[in-house]
């Protein structure tokens, strides 16, 4: 079925890298208004007004991401992740609609220590309101600017939080499709928190496959790229995309536009720098098959063949699962509206949600809107 978080987005919003786009299936859509009976049944009534306005934290084609404190209700004076997407209405295939599922369904059957959680959702003047966990370490793409590049151990670490969480979503029938360092976030203990599904597929399950070209062209697997059918398997070149990127510096095939990338993701072999240790080349060559048939991680097994490669020998999956093993970086807050681990081009930016039917407070509480 075509992803119930498939957001129809403004195409010409959308950037030169990151494209969702269906080439294959011709079967009829419908689209499924969310709205805050569908998904908030068994949980209290929210609005925009249970809500203040506090920092921004992001921004995209899809809308703004918002710090926000709830002012209202249950939870009075927590801080959350509010994310509002600009198109409120999820496309599905009409044959699935059965299948169909709000976002916050989902996200509680997939609910994991390594995966965001999602709290509330609303709909209001066309637009799509997320409550999430406020994730205060930031993004890991920023922890890895500073960084230049992460030393093994301590990929080894983010590596292995990340195969978890993407086991979790596959033994679930979901496939992620968007691995990147943007959408990788890090708790206030320093643990990571996969985080914006609007690429992601259900019901990709054993021998099923689809044809929609989407994700992030450095990020995206062969099989995407020539819209020859993929599977759960493209998350695993984008495991060792992204492991290449932690570990030099960069993705392992970039170029000076769209068209170079895709050519050398396709035809170019893979380049490994010297100071790689033999487990890692190893491990980055076997995520990083053109075949996806050939892939570490394609078979029925999925995450367990990641899991046992000696790239993870020194890993007690069971500890790491369980929170138990110390992270390498421990952001350092000073309060729960601490926002320094973002971006101040974004932070710096006044709090305002865009022209609606919705008014949403910006430090003033809603009676004196």
């Amino acid at each position: 079925m075509a992803g119930v978080f498939d957001i129809d987005l403004e195409t010409e919003d959308v950037s030169d890298t990151e494209v969702c786009v269906s080439v294959a299936d011709k079967t009829p859509t419908e689209e499924v208004e969310l709205t805050s009976e569908s998904v908030n049944r068994d949980s209290e009534r929210v609005g925009p007004d249970c809500f203040e306005l506090l920092t921004v934290l992001g921004k995209g084609a899809y809308g703004k991401v918002f710090q926000v404190r709830k002012v209202q209700g249950a939870q009075v004076g927590k801080i959350f992740a509010m994310k509002v997407l600009k198109k409120a209405k999820i496309v599905c295939n009409a044959k699935d609609t059965a299948h169909t599922r709000a976002e916050r369904e989902i996200l509680e059957t997939v609910r994991h220590p390594f995966i965001v959680d999602l709290l509330y959702a609303f709909q209001t003047g066309g637009k799509l309101y997320l409550i999430l966990e406020c994730l205060s370490g930031g993004e890991l793409f920023m922890q890895l600017e500073k960084e230049g590049i992460f030393m093994e151990d301590t990929a080894c670490f983010y590596l292995g939080e990340i195969t978890l969480a993407l086991g979790h979503l596959h033994s679930n029938g979901i496939i992620y499709r968007d691995l990147k360092p943007e959408n990788i976030m890090l708790s206030h203990h320093g643990h990571i928190k996969l985080t914006d599904f609007g690429l992601c597929k259900e019901s990709i399950h054993d021998g099923t496959v689809t044809h929609t070209f989407c994700g992030t062209i450095e990020y995206m697997a062969p099989e995407i790229l020539t819209r020859s059918g993929h599977n759960r398997a493209v998350d695993w070149w984008s495991l060792g995309a992204l492991m290449y990127d932690m570990m030099t510096g960069s993705p392992p095939f970039t170029a000076e536009n769209r068209k170079k990338t895709i050519d050398k993701i396709l035809k170019c072999k893979l380049n490994l720098p010297p100071y790689l240790t033999i487990d890692a080349r190893d491990l980055v060559k076997k995520l990083l098959k053109k075949n996806p048939a050939q892939r570490l991680g394609s078979s029925k097994a999925d995450s367990a063949d990641i899991q046992k490669h000696p790239f993870f020998r020194h890993i007690n999956w069971d500890d790491l699962l369980n929170r138990r093993v110390e992270p390498p970086y421990k952001p350092q807050l000073h309060s729960d509206e601490d926002v320094s681990q973002f971006d101040t081009r974004f932070t710096r930016q006044t709090p305002v949600d865009s022209p609606d039917d919705t008014r949403l407070s910006h430090k003033l509480p809603p009676a004196l809107i």
